[in-house]
């Protein structure tokens, strides 16, 4: 699924995922492929997305929010 993580001064990450983890204020949350549409509000912790290869990223963040609709995850994040 195509991955993207904003900031205020800079894109983060630009890619291709099998997976994405992030801290919302419910709790740690994993989006997948085909996950059901959501709009959630994120704490400060780690993003941590699983790329295609199986490699993973790790992005500290202190808070925002995100979206995933149709297999496209944007997470709008404070650093």
């Amino acid at each position: 699924m195509k991955t993207e993580i904003i900031t205020p001064e800079k894109s983060l990450y630009k890619g291709e995922a099998t997976a994405v983890t992030v801290p919302s204020e419910q709790g740690p949350f994993t989006m997948l492929e085909h996950h059901a549409a959501i709009v959630a509000i994120l704490e400060a912790g780690k993003v941590v997305i699983t790329e295609c290869d199986g490699e993973k990223r790790e992005f500290d963040i202190k808070g925002g929010f995100c979206e995933q609709h149709g297999n496209q995850v944007i997470i709008c994040a404070e650093r």
